[in-house]
Protein backbone atom coordinates (compact mmCIF):
# COMPACT_ATOMS: atom_id res chain seq x y z
CA UNK A 1 0.00 0.00 0.00
CA UNK A 2 2.86 2.37 0.81
CA UNK A 3 4.50 1.50 -2.51
CA UNK A 4 1.26 2.31 -4.32
CA UNK A 5 1.09 5.74 -2.62
CA UNK A 6 4.68 6.45 -3.63
CA UNK A 7 3.89 5.55 -7.24
CA UNK A 8 0.78 7.74 -7.22
CA UNK A 9 2.81 10.60 -5.79
CA UNK A 10 5.42 10.20 -8.53
CA UNK A 11 2.69 10.13 -11.19
CA UNK A 12 1.15 13.29 -9.76
CA UNK A 13 4.55 15.00 -9.73
CA UNK A 14 5.08 14.10 -13.40
CA UNK A 15 1.61 15.37 -14.31
CA UNK A 16 2.26 18.60 -12.42
CA UNK A 17 5.55 19.05 -14.27
CA UNK A 18 3.78 18.48 -17.62
CA UNK A 19 1.09 21.00 -16.70
CA UNK A 20 3.72 23.54 -15.69
CA UNK A 21 5.63 22.99 -18.94
CA UNK A 22 2.44 23.53 -20.93
CA UNK A 23 1.64 26.66 -18.91
CA UNK A 24 5.05 28.13 -19.74
CA UNK A 25 4.63 27.24 -23.43
CA UNK A 26 1.22 28.88 -23.54
CA UNK A 27 2.59 31.94 -21.79
CA UNK A 28 5.28 32.28 -24.46
CA UNK A 29 2.71 31.86 -27.23
CA UNK A 30 0.52 34.50 -25.59
CA UNK A 31 3.43 36.96 -25.45
CA UNK A 32 4.27 36.37 -29.12
CA UNK A 33 0.62 36.74 -30.08
CA UNK A 34 0.41 40.04 -28.20
CA UNK A 35 3.49 41.26 -30.08
CA UNK A 36 1.88 40.32 -33.39
CA UNK A 37 -1.39 42.02 -32.46
CA UNK A 38 0.43 45.20 -31.42
CA UNK A 39 2.31 45.26 -34.73
CA UNK A 40 -0.95 44.75 -36.62
CA UNK A 41 -2.50 47.63 -34.68
CA UNK A 42 0.44 49.90 -35.55
CA UNK A 43 0.16 48.95 -39.22
CA UNK A 44 -3.57 49.61 -39.17
CA UNK A 45 -2.91 53.03 -37.65
CA UNK A 46 -0.47 53.66 -40.51
CA UNK A 47 -3.20 52.70 -43.01
CA UNK A 48 -1.41 49.73 -44.51
CA UNK A 49 -3.37 48.33 -47.43
CA UNK A 50 -5.19 45.03 -47.14
CA UNK A 51 -3.22 43.83 -50.15
CA UNK A 52 0.13 44.57 -48.46
CA UNK A 53 -1.02 42.90 -45.26
CA UNK A 54 -2.24 39.90 -47.26
CA UNK A 55 1.14 39.61 -48.96
CA UNK A 56 2.88 39.59 -45.58
CA UNK A 57 0.56 36.86 -44.33
CA UNK A 58 0.91 34.73 -47.48
CA UNK A 59 4.69 35.15 -47.42
CA UNK A 60 4.72 33.98 -43.82
CA UNK A 61 2.56 30.94 -44.55
CA UNK A 62 4.63 29.99 -47.60
CA UNK A 63 7.91 30.25 -45.72
CA UNK A 64 6.55 27.99 -42.97
CA UNK A 65 4.97 25.37 -45.22
CA UNK A 66 5.26 21.98 -43.54
CA UNK A 67 3.26 18.90 -44.55
CA UNK A 68 2.94 17.80 -40.91
CA UNK A 69 1.33 20.62 -38.93
CA UNK A 70 1.73 20.63 -35.19
CA UNK A 71 2.55 22.82 -32.21
CA UNK A 72 6.11 23.42 -33.42
CA UNK A 73 4.88 24.62 -36.80
CA UNK A 74 2.26 26.90 -35.25
CA UNK A 75 4.94 28.48 -33.09
CA UNK A 76 7.17 28.87 -36.14
CA UNK A 77 4.37 30.57 -38.08
CA UNK A 78 3.72 32.97 -35.21
CA UNK A 79 7.44 33.77 -34.88
CA UNK A 80 7.80 34.30 -38.63
CA UNK A 81 4.69 36.49 -38.80
CA UNK A 82 6.02 38.64 -35.96
CA UNK A 83 9.35 39.03 -37.78
CA UNK A 84 7.66 39.83 -41.11
CA UNK A 85 5.43 42.44 -39.52
CA UNK A 86 8.30 43.98 -37.58
CA UNK A 87 10.32 44.25 -40.79
CA UNK A 88 7.50 46.08 -42.59
CA UNK A 89 8.88 49.30 -44.09
CA UNK A 90 5.94 51.40 -42.93
CA UNK A 91 6.90 50.85 -39.29
CA UNK A 92 10.39 52.23 -39.93
CA UNK A 93 9.52 55.28 -42.05
CA UNK A 94 9.42 58.65 -40.39
CA UNK A 95 6.44 60.91 -41.06
CA UNK A 96 7.12 63.48 -43.80
CA UNK A 97 7.07 66.37 -41.34
CA UNK A 98 9.80 64.81 -39.20
CA UNK A 99 11.90 63.67 -42.14
CA UNK A 100 12.16 67.13 -43.70
CA UNK A 101 14.57 69.67 -42.36
CA UNK A 102 13.25 73.06 -41.19
CA UNK A 103 15.16 74.74 -44.04
CA UNK A 104 13.35 72.79 -46.74
CA UNK A 105 9.99 73.58 -45.15
CA UNK A 106 10.69 77.31 -45.21
CA UNK A 107 11.67 77.34 -48.90
CA UNK A 108 8.56 78.27 -50.93
CA UNK A 109 9.99 76.64 -54.07
CA UNK A 110 10.07 73.17 -52.52
CA UNK A 111 7.04 71.07 -53.29
CA UNK A 112 6.45 68.16 -50.99
CA UNK A 113 4.39 65.21 -52.08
Amino acid sequence: ELQQKVEETEMLKMELQMVETERVRLSLVEEKLMDVLQLLQKLRDLNISKRALGKILLSTLESCHDPQPGQAQLSEVLDTLQQELAACELLHKQPMEQAQSPQSLSNPLVISC
